[in-house]
């Protein structure tokens, strides 16, 4: 008697039914439940940390801070080092200077900007009179609202200057305390100082010599990388700062010096502190010139400056190297911008960078790739 094997038994039952496929290869690709569980905790993990970096911002906010900057100025830190000087003295040295830096940039935008706070009612009653030319488009369109039922008849149909009381929250939220400020000076001090104990702990925390090696190469370039940012970064924006000074002193703006610190301050932050300081530039220069087309002078001469710097300065002397998306740039500035404010738009280039170097060394393009198109 001959037994009829199952396989045999599907392949004679007729046409009806196809053969089961016989390779492994042929089988549809199939999701696996330690794959979806894996995936789940790597999100509820991430939902977490960025959590706990928002409620602990006061925390955070300044300790992070001082360790990406004190990466930054940690060769400066070895330059002196060369020279004989105590890598504590350095750190003490190198944050003064730095800290001196930083006033004498926050005295330059200080003392115009106290002085217009003062005169907000004025200035803005000014401003108003001279944007009635935007009454007739504004007109227009309250009477399209009205004609499609999206306005109603009595609301005025003439630019509107908002309150002034967001000006103490704003305030508020851009300057951080003087417990935060404490933080981030002693964190930074001692990081610098230390820095060298650190990265022989961070080393051998790990017993495999390859991977010693790795975290060695990826502390090297996250030193060497990031310092080189902040000296490109600053040599940079300060050419800027000081081409707007100028523009704005050749075109009769107030206070030029002050308008040219506030371009080279808010060129550290990427995409928006241009954005920002074209506004600036545009409502000083209407409020300040009779004419509107001399008030656009300047805030056309920066919009010159900042594209000569984008397009053609930066990219010739950061390179290839620390060049980054513009999309990854974007999505980083408004993720950190919303967790930490602009301190956070502050490092997100920083933070990027850090990011880029570990994916190379932790997923080196030797791996699978995916086919070109």
């Amino acid at each position: 008697m001959v037994r009829v094997l199952p396989t045999e038994r599907l392949m004679s039952e007729g046409n009806e039914s196809s053969p089961l496929p016989e390779r492994r290869s042929e089988l549809p690709p199939v999701i696996r439940r330690t794959e979806v569980v894996a995936i789940a905790l790597v999100i509820l993990t991430i939902i977490c940390v960025t959590a706990v970096l928002y409620v602990a911002k006061a925390f955070f906010l300044p300790v992070v801070m001082a360790f990406v900057v004190g990466t930054m100025l940690s060769p400066a830190a070895n330059f002196l080092e060369r020279y004989r000087i105590p890598r504590a003295i350095a750190a003490v040295l190198i944050v003064t200077a730095v800290a001196t830096g930083v006033a004498f940039i926050v005295g330059l935008i200080s003392a115009p900007l106290l002085d217009w706070s003062n005169r907000l009612p004025e200035l803005a009653t000014r401003l108003k009179d001279k944007l009635h030319v935007f009454d007739r488009p504004l007109a227009l369109w309250h009477e399209m609202q009205t004609a499609i039922g999206g306005g109603s008849p009595e609301s005025t149909a003439s630019l509107q200057i908002p309150k002034f009381d967001w000006v103490q929250p704003t305030i508020e939220f851009l300057t951080p305390t003087f417990t935060e400020f404490l933080l981030f000076f002693a964190t930074l001090v001692l990081f610098i100082a230390s820095w060298r104990d650190l990265r022989r702990a961070l080393i051998m925390i790990f017993a495999d010599h390859e991977a010693r090696l790795r975290t060695l190469r990826i502390l090297n370039e996250m030193e060497l990388h990031l310092g080189n940012y902040l000296l490109t970064v600053t040599l940079i924006n300060t050419g800027v700062g000081i081409a707007t000074g100028i523009a704005c002193a050749l075109t009769g703006m107030p206070n030029p010096a002050g308008l040219g610190a506030l371009a080279a301050t808010l060129n550290f932050i990427p995409i928006i502190g241009p954005i920002a300081m074209f506004a600036v530039l545009t409502v000083v220069g209407i409020i300040a010139f009779p004419t509107l087309s001399g008030g656009l002078m300047a805030p056309l001469a920066f919009a010159g400056i900042t594209f000569m710097e984008g397009h053609f300065i930066t990219p010739t002397i950061i390179g290839r190297r620390l060049a980054l998306n513009a999309l990854a740039v974007f999505i980083a500035l408004a993720f950190w911008t919303w967790l930490w404010g602009p301190m956070g738009a502050f490092l997100a280039s920083p933070l990027l960078i850090v990011g880029l170097i570990m994916k190379e060394h932790l997923l080196p393009d030797d791996s699978p790739q995916l086919p070109s198109d």
